[in-house]
């Protein structure tokens, strides 16, 4: 799962988004070039699944959406941001 999440640049994309409060699929779309609806639904999909958000319909018209983390994403992102500190890390090493 760990694997799945930190190897794929939309799911980050995704997580740092959320983070930092826009947290419904249109303004992601809009916040990310490049990012598909198609590839936004399976990144999103896929992070509901693996318990780390959760939806949150709301019975308006037109239906809104919006994804908030879950007490686990909460906590996974703590894994995720060591692994950044280690790739900045490894990034500001002389080669």
């Amino acid at each position: 799962m760990v694997e799945s999440i930190i190897g794929c640049k939309w799911s980050l994309s995704i997580l740092r988004l959320l983070r930092n409060g826009i947290n419904r699929p249109g303004e992601m779309q809009r916040q990310i070039d490049g990012l598909t609806t198609k590839v936004l639904n399976e990144r999103l999909v896929k992070l509901s699944r693996f318990g780390i958000i959760d939806k949150i319909v709301y019975p308006e018209s037109p239906p809104r959406v919006e994804y908030l983390f879950t007490e686990f994403g909460n906590q996974f992102l703590e894994i995720v941001d060591v692994v950044e500190k280690v790739q900045t890390n490894l990034d500001k090493k002389p080669r």
